[in-house]
């Protein structure tokens, strides 16, 4: 019997024969053959391969805009705001960064958590008793929680001392807080509760903002980045362009969020607005003639003011009174 040895010979040879190189990744060669085509197409369209460079070019450079904005963004707000030097364990909300605050309006009085949306669960004064009045209250608790739940970095802040005498000690600030609670914040627990909170001093619309920030310094050991304020639609003037005036915060980290009044309320709450309005345009920090009047009114357990002392970089601010916008240096201006 012969044995053909060629044959094996060539099956041993065709068994190693090594893959062909070809059907290797080359990115050389990958990259050389995307820049032949690309030298195609500009040959073969001119204009249109340069419309898309052009484009593609813009795109980039926006990215590269928005991105450093970013981070001057952020560069600012730890250069300029960390105010204290202290760790972040030293502040319990050191990570936030804008603030939400809730002006109140009035004291909740019952017993029960089931009438937040009735009338007789509120202490109300005469110019408030319209009907309806005490839905507002819960939806300017609601849109609060609704916006600090849209945004991670935000702090909720109820602001409003114990202003009515008849409701006993009980604050503006913490009957918005109790209702919060007993409505479950409107779906968003988990997302809000832990970062809301209680400023229970102010006394009236400018102290709810200016004490709110202070409140803010003393959570988070910063002065807020941004600041969103909720109340009725018909004071926006009074916060965006008269309190806002008044402590030099920057118009573009400053915002308002307003919803409407009773229906039945409505004229008077304007008529009453206006008269308020004209009052600090003449006394924007309110310390003179009827405004200054107006919150020892609103003080009839006599609190003890804490503020500035949470807040010493604008302890200026606090003890300034004039007619004239605070001129000194400020955190934020």
């Amino acid at each position: 019997m012969k044995i053909n040895y060629s044959n094996v010979s060539n099956r041993t040879i065709k068994k190693s024969r090594k893959p062909r190189s070809s059907s290797l990744f080359h990115p050389k060669k990958m990259i050389k053959s995307v820049g032949n085509k690309i030298q195609y197409y500009y040959k073969l369209h001119p204009v249109l391969m340069f419309l898309i460079s052009l484009s593609i070019g813009i795109t980039i450079l926006v990215l590269l805009s928005l991105y450093e904005s970013k981070y001057r963004m952020t560069s600012n707000y730890n250069g300029m705001y960390k105010v204290d030097s202290g760790s972040s364990e030293s502040y319990p909300f050191a990570r936030l960064m804008n603030l939400v605050m809730v002006a109140g309006h009035s004291v909740y009085t019952s017993s029960s958590c089931e009438k937040v949306d009735k009338d007789d669960a509120w202490f109300l004064e005469s110019y408030q008793k319209h009907k309806g009045q005490a839905a507002t209250f819960v939806s300017h608790i609601e849109k609060g929680v609704e916006i600090t739940g849209k945004d991670n970095a935000a702090l909720l802040l109820f602001s409003g001392g114990e202003t009515r005498k008849d409701a006993g000690p009980r604050s503006e600030a913490q009957s918005y807080w109790t209702v919060a609670e007993s409505k479950g914040w409107f779906g968003k627990q988990d997302e809000v509760r832990w970062r809301a909170l209680t400023e229970e001093h102010a006394r009236d619309s400018f102290e709810n903002l200016l004490f709110s920030v202070c409140r803010f310094r003393e959570l988070t050991g910063t002065y807020p980045l941004n600041i969103t304020v909720v109340g009725y639609d018909f004071k926006e003037e009074r916060f965006m362009h008269l309190h806002r005036s008044a402590i030099r915060f920057p118009d573009t980290r400053f915002f308002y969020s307003g919803t409407p009044s009773s229906q039945t309320s409505r004229e008077a709450a304007l008529k009453g607005e206006a008269l308020v309005r004209t009052q600090f345009q003449d006394d924007p920090y309110g310390c003179l003639g009827p405004l200054r009047r107006k919150k020892f009114g609103r003080d009839p357990f006599h609190r003890s003011i804490p503020y500035p002392n949470g807040c010493p970089e604008i302890e200026g601010l606090f003890r300034y009174c004039g007619r004239t916008p605070y001129s000194a240096s400020l955190p934020w201006a």
